[in-house]
């Protein structure tokens, strides 16, 4: 909500539609886990989902057995990736086969 000279304004622009979902790879710092993050394309622009996909990773740094599968709202999907990435996770840019 935005107030305007005491008048309460009411947006119709959502936050989520102004903030690009975290997507890709990234590999913890131990070598051994990666998780994929995915936009989900079965919900609407204004309630943005991001799957997050971990999986445990082989010696060369590749996916191997997935884990787990978690389904996260945007905001939950950017501070999941900014706390990983504070963790000493980094991005990988290899675009694996899934």
């Amino acid at each position: 909500m935005m107030t305007l000279g005491g008048a309460s304004i009411w947006s119709d622009i959502s936050y989520d539609s102004l903030v690009d979902a975290p997507n890709g790879w990234i590999l913890n710092p131990q070598n051994n886990y990666l998780i994929l993050f995915e936009r989900s394309k079965k919900f609407a622009r204004k309630n943005i989902k991001v799957y997050t996909h971990l999986f445990y990773a082989n010696e060369l740094g590749e996916p191997g057995r997935l884990k787990n599968t978690r389904l996260h709202d945007l905001v939950s999907a950017i501070e999941t990736w900014n706390e990983l990435m504070a963790g000493g996770w980094t991005e990988v840019k290899t675009n694996f086969k899934n």
